[in-house]
């Protein structure tokens, strides 16, 4: 019978079930994996699922029984997939199973920066709303989305779904090919980092993590923006900076920013993040754009057909 691992399974929660994974085999999980804990836990198991557990040369030797891996998730960059070819182990990720849920998240992130809705909340809940004799606020302005520039960083399956969404709101839509080549007939691209920024009043960040993209937006970067313009990351943390995106948040370089994914996640309590001078200039989630229970369920689908597909299960 087939042997299956999963190494860090509370990664998808507990209200989502894993039978369509588990019925396909000899089925262990564990809530979490650390990183000594992976060679005994892999030892004589077929198929290796990891979400973030890294799997490089070491741990992949460890086990010569070893068929598959499957990345509980789209990127791959927690697995040397390079040595895993060498070696004959396919390596198989989840593509296209968080879309809407990255989409939702990342224009929660955009209307709350942009509408000010931290401010308006904290000043009804404070009580200054009662006390100020007026039916309404306008101290803290916000713009309207309609006839301002919207730009993405990446146009793949989840850039190409937000920028969309912005074209509703009545934006210019922009883009920023990381790979440097244009490649869309219904969005204008824009080459040139700075020249981009420069237009945008909303800048997105979708794109994966790799050689183009890691720091590809420090703090001169960021200078290039409008000082009234937002950034939302739900790329991955290592594209952005993280000190320059503070420095240049407390400096009033920008207005605002979102970001859900991080270099070192979770968040160290003493990230720069946690200790930004003006922190209502930040919003932050805990990495939850991929992870709507429709997602979840959707990747649990997508990692057993992985599994199915690859090692030819009926």
């Amino acid at each position: 019978m087939l042997k299956i691992v999963f190494l860090d399974a509370q990664t998808l929660g507990n209200d989502v079930s894993l039978a369509p994974v588990a019925s396909l085999g000899d089925y262990v999980a564990y809530p979490s994996t650390r990183p000594e804990e992976v060679f005994d836990r892999i030892h004589g198991f077929d198929v290796v699922i990891t979400n973030k557990v890294w799997m490089g040369k070491e741990q992949i030797d460890s086990n010569p029984a070893l068929k598959l891996i499957c990345v509980a998730a789209t990127g791959t960059n927690n697995v040397d997939t390079e040595y895993a070819a060498s070696k004959g182990i396919p390596v198989r990720n989840a593509v296209d199973y968080s879309t809407e849920s990255v989409t939702q998240v990342t224009w929660m992130h955009i209307l709350n920066l942009v509408g000010k809705a931290r401010y308006f909340d904290d000043y009804v809940k404070s009580g200054a709303y009662s006390a100020s004799g007026c039916f309404t606020n306008a101290v803290e302005p916000f713009f309207e989305l309609k006839g301002k520039t919207f730009g993405t960083v990446g146009l793949g399956n989840i850039g190409s779904r937000v920028a969309a969404i912005a074209e509703a709101f009545g934006m210019q839509v922009l883009y920023y090919p990381t790979s440097g080549k244009p490649h869309s007939n219904r969005y204008e691209a824009d080459t040139d980092l700075y020249h981009f920024l420069k237009r945008c009043d909303v800048v997105s960040i979708h794109c994966p993590l790799n050689a183009r993209t890691q720091g590809l937006i420090g703090f001169e970067a960021l200078c290039q923006m409008k000082p009234g313009a937002v950034i939302v990351n739900m790329g991955r943390g290592g594209i952005i900076v993280e000190a320059d995106l503070v420095r240049a948040l407390d400096e009033g370089r920008i207005a605002g920013a979102a970001v859900d994914v991080f270099t070192k996640e979770p968040l160290p309590a003493d990230h720069p993040y946690l200790h930004l001078q003006h922190p209502e200039r930040l919003l932050l989630t805990p990495h939850i754009g991929w992870a709507s229970r429709e997602a979840r369920i959707c990747l649990v689908a997508k990692i057993a057909e992985n599994i199915k597909n690859t090692l030819k299960i009926n």
